[in-house]
């Protein structure tokens, strides 16, 4: 994991010549110690790309300017609020904290709410056929037309009330996402798991060991626990696992988002101001919000000493002990 402090970016740039196409390669570079190793880096980088490119190599002319992605190649692009040993508190795109750890195990699982296209062409066809026989048997077009149309716009809240009553059937979405924990547990019982709720679901954090973000036991655990995919690429291609500290902007009442739009570090020095401005009205009033509460711990009673030094600074800084509400 590397969340560099300094950044560049360089252009090689090769005018159009007879016989030859313009080119222009933009590459970053950065430097976790100082800006001119950066720029050096950013130039190597550029030319290497040049080189490949005019080569036959098919590659993107420039990287996009991203804080943090699945790219390949490129690092955590965030401020850098503080540093704990090899864990990072940055600040993210629209404001808010994030914990950035190589090795110690995060995953947030939401709630599963969505409505599948196939459900909803289920009910679909059985509204049709059911709108259908009712004007066939009061032998009326017009009202078979009527009703067909009314059953497809029925279609979508009809399968949303069944999923919900399926949904309590089985406990609730709160309960079905528990249960899929322990289940996991049950089958790997020297997993030790603590939970936390989140204002969309549950976050799980590994206690009995710390692992490498490309290990296909981590592969596994993100497969049971349904994590959302976009994360799972990102701690692959990022080295590295991640959780929000602090809450979302909006969730605390601040509807204006943070300038410059996109708040990608490092932002042009004229923008500081109306950002730093933005910030210390965030602070001020995240301090009274949580963004996740502990739950209960699911599992062995292994901790692994780093595991429980992350612990320890996860939970004050997202206030998960406080009793807060969760934003």
């Amino acid at each position: 994991m590397i969340v560099p402090q300094f950044w560049a970016e360089a252009r090689r740039h090769q005018p159009r010549q007879k016989g030859q196409q313009q080119i222009s390669v933009r590459r970053f570079g950065w430097s976790e110690t100082s800006q001119s190793e950066a720029e050096q880096m950013a130039a190597q980088r550029a030319e290497e790309a040049f080189k490949r490119i005019i080569s036959g190599e098919k590659l993107a002319r420039r990287e996009p300017k991203i804080g943090y992605n699945g790219a390949q190649g490129v690092p955590i692009r965030e401020e850098i609020l503080s540093r704990h040993r090899d864990v990072v508190i940055t600040r993210n795109a629209y404001g808010a904290h994030c914990l950035n750890t190589p090795d110690v195990l995060f995953a947030d699982i939401d709630f599963d709410q969505t409505i599948g296209y196939r459900m909803v062409l289920i009910h679909a066809i059985i509204l049709m056929a059911v709108a259908i026989g009712f004007g066939v048997w009061l032998h009326s077009v017009a009202i078979t037309v009527v009703a067909g149309i009314l059953a497809l716009g029925l279609a979508y809240p009809a399968t949303k009330f069944t999923q919900n009553m399926l949904l309590k059937m089985r406990g609730g979405p709160e309960n079905r996402a528990q249960e899929r924990v322990k289940e996991f547990v049950l089958k790997n019982p020297d997993w030790n798991l603590r939970l936390y709720r989140t204002p969309a679901g549950f976050r799980i954090m590994a206690m009995q060991a710390v692992f490498d973000p490309q290990d296909p036991k981590v592969a596994d655990f993100f497969t049971a626990m349904a994590v959302d995919p976009v994360y799972a690429t990102m701690c692959r291609n990022q080295h590295c696992f991640r959780a929000r500290v602090s809450p979302k902007p909006w969730r605390i009442g601040i509807r204006e988002h943070m300038r410059p739009r996109p708040g990608v570090w490092p932002v042009n020095e004229s923008q500081k101001a109306v950002r730093n401005e933005w910030i210390r009205g965030y602070e001020a009033t995240s301090t009274g919000f949580a963004s996740c509460r502990f739950v209960e711990v699911i599992g062995s009673s292994i901790v692994h000493p780093k595991a429980e030094t992350v612990r320890d600074l996860h939970d004050r800084l997202s206030q998960a002990l406080s009793g807060r509400n969760i934003a």
